[in-house]
């Protein structure tokens, strides 16, 4: 006869696992900002594309004509002769210098600035995604909310690139009571707007004006 087994405990009844502990997941990134958004410049590339196609047509028809043995242009020699004989110190030399120094300072600028400054941009939650809020847009969303406080009788925003002023008109509670709603429920909208760079706030309550 066999000898009876003995009892198993409930621990030999459990069953073996095999437990690999997995390596911690790395942190979250957070979304980071789309940047600001370069405009096209269309029109002003435009415009100095079209004058100096038509100034280098104009000096190319000349140089041809002078190369095939027929005088210059008129306003060419004109225009030799006046810089030739004025003083650097004349009015209209400075007059026109000036005019370039302003010109060319001025495609500088568009040069290096972004431009599109009614556009806001919005953090990238994908790398491939880029987003933007116009500022008419982002001034809606904060007057709709400051609407549903009570005691707003109407609010005026004015949205900028770096800070969001907020003008509001209470009729009744207190002025202090309305300030502070609103600056918790601004804030809150404001971080929902989902902007890369949110504006700083400022909130201004007062009461209507008398009539008569």
């Amino acid at each position: 006869m066999s000898e009876p087994r003995p009892p198993e405990s409930p621990t030999q009844r459990l069953p073996v696992l095999d437990i690999e502990k997995t390596p911690d997941a790395p942190p979250a990134l957070l979304p980071e900002g789309s940047g600001r958004f370069w405009s096209a410049r269309r029109v002003p590339a435009g415009v100095v594309a079209l004058c100096l196609l038509a100034g280098a047509a104009v000096f190319l028809y000349d140089i041809a004509a002078v190369r095939a043995h027929r005088p210059a242009m008129h306003w060419r020699r004109s225009l030799a002769r006046q810089l030739a004989e004025r003083p650097l110190d004349d009015t209209w030399v400075l007059a026109g210098a000036g005019v370039a120094a302003a010109l060319g300072l001025w495609l500088i600028v568009l040069a290096v600035t972004p431009g599109l400054r009614d556009l806001l941009p919005m953090r990238r939650p994908h790398p491939d995604v880029r987003a933007g809020l116009r500022r008419e847009a982002a001034a809606q969303v904060l007057r709709d909310r400051a609407m549903e406080v009570s005691g707003v009788r109407a609010v005026r925003v004015r949205m900028r690139r770096r800070r969001a002023d907020v003008r509001a008109v209470s009729h009744f509670r207190g002025l202090d009571d309305v300030q502070a709603d609103l600056d918790a429920v601004l804030t809150e909208a404001v971080r929902g707007l989902g902007l890369s760079r949110p504006p700083a706030l400022s909130v201004h309550v007062r009461r209507p004006g008398r009539k008569g």
